[in-house]
């Protein structure tokens, strides 16, 4: 029986497994400053838009009209990801965003922001498919799940230090320094893609030409099973189970009685409990479909429970399991869709996923608010909750019964004698 002393030793070799790679410490030190820099941003287009309009559907119309192109265009982005060299199309998508941001430090027109908005979503049809497949170059493929958890980590801090440092800037210096520092931010990235070593970047295939466009990844994806099931469940889960950004707002001033500190608190005790899901994943390294539907059961189950909190603290105490959770199994997705599947076809199938976020996310938002305002808060999250239950383990019994018929399959296979009928 090992000693625990080694066991421990285990876990942090296994968290910090990808920094021993220079390439991965650049780019985590890059999309940390990035990351910072571009919710800064948010929280001072917000800001703006709110300022100006006095309207919150403006301001969900700027988050729609980043969120439309990655649905228009995401298919295309990534068959383009799984064709073209990553790291010449990372520097331009950082540089075309560095001007948005310049533009918007120069004029705040209601045109320009919508304009920048779309521009944007139309940079993360292209850049989103290709930052995924280029993460899974950055380190060997056995470190791929930790790195992912490291990145949801940085993520998580970057978002953290981000809203704060620009909530305290936004107030003294106005919104245009907040566009500033992500414009700067963006060349910080760009110089660390510069710095890189391109002969220590894990060489993936590259598709045949006939296996290179949108169709091929659709028929790829088509003959996926498992795949299929993940994503749907991800595209459940994430409708209906992660927008706690409408939930909490909504149940802190409604039913738990509290004040916009109770908000705060909330948000809070959300981020924390991210980080600390990206760090328990990155430590034990298990990204696998077990770990993935636990872990959807688990926060499904505890989103229902939320509805049932008496007050700010339980609802509190509620969210911190429920954000740990909702990192470990995202990034748990996002892990098993790159080792599942083939490598030359990872563009694409990254596309996919955005493309389910997106969607998500556009569905998930007016629908989970639709439901506070008709069934109230506590209505919602126990509804939501029964129901991404019960996909959760509709998508268990799904993945038990194609694995079970894999292996029988494979079993008769290697059964039959060669030349027998089928």
């Amino acid at each position: 029986m090992p000693r625990r002393g080694a066991l421990r030793l285990g876990v942090y070799e296994s968290m910090f497994l990808p920094l021993r790679e220079r390439n991965y410490r650049l780019w985590a030190v890059a999309d940390l400053v990035s990351t910072g820099g571009t919710w800064m941003q948010v929280l001072g287009l917000n800001w703006l838009v709110l300022a100006q309009t006095g309207s919150a559907a403006r301001m969900g119309i700027v988050v729609m009209l980043q969120s439309l192109p990655v649905l228009v265009l995401g298919s295309w982005g990534g068959a383009l990801a799984d064709r073209l060299p990553a790291r010449p199309m990372l520097i331009a998508c950082q540089a075309l965003r560095a001007l948005l941001a310049l533009a918007l430090v120069l004029h705040t027109g209601h045109i320009l922001i919508f304009a920048t908005a779309l521009a944007s979503g139309v940079i993360s049809a292209f850049e989103g498919p290709v930052l995924g497949r280029f993460g899974s170059a950055l380190v060997p493929r056995e470190a791929l799940g930790s790195a992912l958890a490291l990145g949801s980590v940085l993520s998580s801090a970057g978002r953290i230090g981000g809203m704060a440092l620009g909530g305290v800037l936004v107030g003294v210096t106005g919104p245009a320094v907040l566009f500033l520092i992500n414009a700067l931010s963006y060349l910080g990235v760009i110089g660390a893609l510069t710095a890189m070593r391109p002969g220590d970047l894990r060489i993936l295939p590259r598709p045949a030409a006939a296996d290179g466009g949108v169709r091929a990844g659709l028929r790829y994806l088509a003959g996926s099973p498992v795949v299929l099931v993940v994503l749907a469940l991800s595209f459940v889960l994430g409708s209906l189970g992660r927008n706690y950004q409408v939930t909490m707002a909504a149940m802190a001033a409604g039913p738990l009685h509290g004040s916009s500190g109770s908000y705060g608190l909330l948000s809070t005790v959300f981020a924390v409990g991210a980080v600390a899901g990206g760090l328990l994943l990155a430590g034990s390294g298990r990204s696998t479909l077990r770990v993935l539907l636990a872990t959807g059961v688990a926060i499904s189950v505890l989103q229902f429970c939320s509805g049932l909190a008496p007050d700010v603290f339980g609802f509190a105490g509620m969210l911190l399991p429920i954000a740990a959770g909702a990192v470990v199994f995202d990034t748990v997705v996002s892990t098993r869709i790159q080792l599942d599947t083939r490598e030359d076809m990872r563009g694409r199938v990254l596309a996919t996923v955005g493309i389910v976020s997106s969607l998500s996310g556009i569905a998930g938002a007016p629908t989970v608010g639709w439901l506070c305002d008709t069934i109230g808060p506590r209505g919602a999250l126990l509804l939501a909750g029964v129901v991404t239950t019960v996909t959760a383990l509709a998508a268990t019994a799904a993945l038990a019964w194609f694995r079970g018929y894999r292996l029988a399959l494979v079993r008769r296979l290697t059964l039959r004698p060669a030349g027998m009928p089928g």
